[in-house]
């Protein structure tokens, strides 16, 4: 029986105060309350499509904006997922995938390579969706990457419709994370990289 890949975060700042629990070896359960309601829609879309269950409770100081609230949610997932993926020891290090919504197309491309690393290529259509600043989305993607230590590259390749765009990219994100995560039954006591550590 393979050792349960979970953990929990609590981040707490003048600004946030944030817990995420995730199990990266899921079905996909969430329950979402960041006080973002697109936010919470989007991790809806990654835990749902890389099957990982996620428990995420943020409190932030939105009466200025979401900012914060968006940067610290994905700092403590980044974490968490840090501590629930190990040693990486067996899992296929690489994950990638591309999602389409009606016009829209995304590909995203990650590597849990110990390293930070953000491309991030997402020319939004508009500003705003609804009352969510798009700029944020790469404020949650930069703080993950700096605390998961991975490379990830996300390209919106096509698409007119700011929702959809941003849709996209949160989907083939959980699919990317879902493929790279996977234990991988040949190699199950190594570490993929021929330094012999991530």
């Amino acid at each position: 029986m393979s050792t349960p890949r979970t953990a929990v975060i609590t981040r707490n700042t003048n600004e946030t105060q944030i817990r995420v629990a995730i199990n990266l070896d899921g079905t996909g359960q969430k329950k979402l309350n960041t006080g973002v309601p697109f936010l919470d829609h989007m991790l809806d879309q990654i835990a749902r499509h890389g099957l990982i269950d996620l428990d995420i409770e943020a409190s932030g100081d939105l009466h200025i904006d979401a900012h914060h609230t968006l940067e610290d949610v994905g700092i403590a997932l980044g974490k968490a997922f840090a501590q629930a993926i190990g040693d990486k020891k067996g899992i296929r290090r690489y994950g990638h995938a591309y999602v389409p919504l009606d016009e829209a197309l995304s590909r995203v491309v990650i590597d849990f390579s110990g390293r930070p690393g953000l491309e991030f290529h997402v020319p939004f259509k508009r500003a705003m969706i609804g009352s969510f600043d798009v700029d944020l989305t790469h404020e949650f993607f930069q703080g993950f990457v700096n605390h998961a230590l991975v490379s990830l590259h996300i390209d919106n390749l096509r698409g007119e419709n700011a929702h959809h765009q941003c849709e996209t990219v949160f989907k083939a994100f959980g699919r990317a994370l879902r493929m790279a995560s996977e234990r991988d039954s040949r190699s199950v006591s190594t570490i993929p990289s021929t330094k012999g550590s991530l």
